[in-house]
């Protein structure tokens, strides 16, 4: 295996590993000021869900936004690929 490929698939690796804390933590760091709330407030899980259901939609939103502009980088490099306006118009 050449070095470019292995540190492709190392970055590969880096990068999945960075979005599986993302997509855990994120909705967990929503959630925790949530539950200060809920405790201060006497609401038990009301806003700890709601944070934490506000953070996985942000992720999860983030992660397809992303993948949808690599996937349009990726298509317009592709051997005979038009371009976008001209497919437009």
């Amino acid at each position: 295996m050449d070095q470019r490929a292995k540190r492709d698939l190392y970055n590969g690796f880096g990068n999945t590993l960075s979005r599986a804390f993302e997509i855990a933590l994120i909705p967990l760091i929503f959630a925790l000021p949530g539950w200060g709330v809920d405790h201060w407030l006497g609401t038990s899980p009301l806003f700890a869900l709601l944070g934490g259901l506000f953070g996985l939609a942000g992720v999860s939103a983030r992660t397809y936004f992303e993948y949808a502009a690599r996937m349009d980088r990726e298509l317009a490099n592709l051997p005979g690929a038009r371009r976008k306006a001209e497919v437009e118009a």
